[in-house]
């Protein structure tokens, strides 16, 4: 592999913590020349949403928790670089003691990055909002103001209360 061809490969991060391993990579490749071997550092989310107090709230979580991708060219150097200078970080999958990590298959590659370009246009996915057990204050219609005991989530009312969701929002 000449140090130009740049391969897919992915990090082991602390779960919870991929944004901060790939802040401190990019401030990396910003402030010295770690640049001319990482050219991208991506971690693939989705938008969800859940309702809380009577409001939608939208947040974004790692679709692969616990793995950042990384486009790089890589060395010893890089190699041991990001594995134990960047905190948070465990290693490389499909890397063995003492050799190189395997980069990611071409197909596998196309995958993952057709799947986060999916998601990213995809419309935000809702967090079932309610479960078994849940105390619950109803808040419109003729049962407005009682409280009552989540009993049964039916995908039928989820989906009903996706519709009225839309309407409210509009």
């Amino acid at each position: 592999m000449s140090e130009t061809t740049k391969k897919w490969y992915v990090l082991r991060a602390v779960s919870g913590e991929e944004a901060k391993v790939k802040e401190y990579i990019d401030a990396e490749i910003k402030n010295s020349n770690l640049g001319q071997y990482v050219s991208q550092v991506l971690i693939p989310t989705e938008k969800v949403y859940s309702v809380r107090n009577g409001k939608k709230v939208v947040k974004e979580r790692s679709y692969l928790p616990g793995y950042v991708l990384v486009e790089a060219a890589l060395n010893g150097e890089v190699t041991g670089h990001l594995r134990d200078n960047v905190p948070n970080v465990i290693g490389f999958l499909g890397a063995s003691v003492g050799k190189q990590p395997e980069p990611l298959r071409d197909s596998e590659v196309k995958r993952i990055l057709g799947l986060f370009d999916e998601i990213a246009d995809a419309e935000e996915e809702i967090l079932t909002p309610f479960y078994v057990g849940d105390n619950v204050k109803v808040i419109t219609d003729p049962f407005n103001g009682f409280s009552g005991v989540i009993e049964e989530v039916n995908s039928l009312i989820i989906s009903a209360y996706k519709q009225n969701l839309k309407k409210l929002q509009s």
